[in-house]
């Protein structure tokens, strides 16, 4: 029981913890919300960087204002010295295999020491770091991958935009044009998701007046944890082990009999199709098609019949982008930093609505231990 006498929420979950406009979810439906606007609107006629400035700004940004977006995003994008130098030294020195995730969320801790703007948490100044933050992310994560595999880290362009940044980054040549695409709609399909783990962590970090930098850290470390990202990885690694649509059945009922959770299915608030699946699932068919070679998402939509006939359970965001990212060649361990890539949108867009309306987020706890203990002294134990 809590201390006005109702039960406990394990999880907090279903606990409403704080008032926001910049995402709703709603389970029963099936509708995910940024600011009003539709997920499937913003899926199929918007791009990542309308998106930011509709997180940030509560609407919609009128054309001249996403060009004065788009043109601070791109003099932002370059890394500084000091950020290349990070990693590379990083990258020579950790020990191999070294998950990605704990370099990006060490560069970005880092590169708290060189923004002087950092400690103003006016809204103006906030909304520069926000877009440092944003436009630098990318960059990171991909100069992470170029440098562990010796390669030479390339800087961004600024005609580009994020997504197309991003793939032509990480991998030295413009990439296809649809999977430039592609990768901007997951960008939007992952901006925000209410109060996940990360962007709770990021609002009581930012709660206590800390500077955004340590907001987005703290939402990184929380993000890192396998129980919040690293499913779409967890789920192609299984697409891995069958190998064949036709062991997907043996290989489910193995699993399920050993109580072997499967990753990509399944959602603590929907109780329907999560609506963000809806739109990776055609792109996984469509990239397989495009590729030559539709096995990856045959495995998956034939995990997905299974899995709702055996357990009840449906594909989330995770399912089908596994196999997306995958048939675009990406590493399977950059799968949670590109989550991040589009999730600091998010985080930020949370942090700046903290920051505009702050109470410090201070809850209780029920105390379950023991009372009256004496103390006996050390001699005497």
């Amino acid at each position: 029981m809590d201390k006005s006498g109702s039960a406990v929420a394990t999880g907090l979950r279903g606990v409403v913890a704080a008032s926001s406009s910049i995402g709703d979810v709603n389970g029963e439906k099936g509708e995910l919300i940024y600011q009003g606007v539709n997920i499937h609107d913003l899926a199929t006629k918007s791009t990542f960087e309308e998106v930011v400035f509709l997180l940030w700004n509560g609407r919609l940004p009128k054309r001249a204002e996403l060009d004065e977006l788009k043109k601070n995003l791109a003099a932002a994008y370059e890394l500084q010295w000091q950020a290349i130098e990070l990693i590379k030294g990083m990258c020579s020195r950790a020990p191999k295999g070294t998950d990605p995730m704990d370099m990006l969320r060490t560069v970005i801790s880092a590169l708290a020491l060189f923004d002087e703007e950092k400690r103003d948490l006016s809204r103006d100044a906030s909304i520069r770091v926000a877009t440092r933050l944003t436009a630098r992310f990318p960059a990171i994560v991909a100069a992470i991958d170029r440098a562990r595999n010796d390669l030479e880290i390339i800087q961004p362009k600024p005609e580009l935009g994020i997504a197309t940044n991003f793939l032509y980054m990480l991998k030295g040549e413009m990439p296809d044009e649809f999977d430039a695409h592609v990768l901007d709609v997951a960008l939007i399909l992952q901006a925000d998701h209410e109060l996940n783990a990360s962007t709770f962590t990021a609002r009581v970090v930012a709660g206590t007046l800390a500077d955004m930098y340590s907001c987005v850290t703290a939402a990184l470390g929380a993000l890192s944890g396998p129980l919040h990202g690293g499913a779409n990885t967890a789920i192609m690694k299984i697409l891995l082990e069958i190998g064949d649509v036709d062991r997907v059945e043996d290989y489910v009922k193995n699993a399920l009999s050993k109580k072997k959770k499967i990753m990509g299915f399944g959602h603590a608030v929907y109780k329907t199709e999560d609506p963000r699946a809806t739109h990776l699932r055609r792109f996984s068919k469509e990239m397989g098609e495009r590729k030559g070679n539709t096995k990856w998402y045959d495995i998956t939509a034939k995990l997905e019949e299974i899995m709702k006939r055996e357990k009840n359970l449906l594909p989330n965001v995770d399912a089908y982008s596994a196999s997306t990212y995958y048939m675009m060649e990406i590493p399977l361990d950059l799968y949670t930093p590109i989550f991040a890539v589009s999730r600091i949108s998010g985080w930020t867009a949370h942090i700046l609505e903290q920051y505009a309306d702050n109470k410090l987020i201070r809850p209780r706890a029920e105390y379950v231990g023991p009372r009256n203990v004496p103390y006996v002294p050390i001699d005497e134990r």
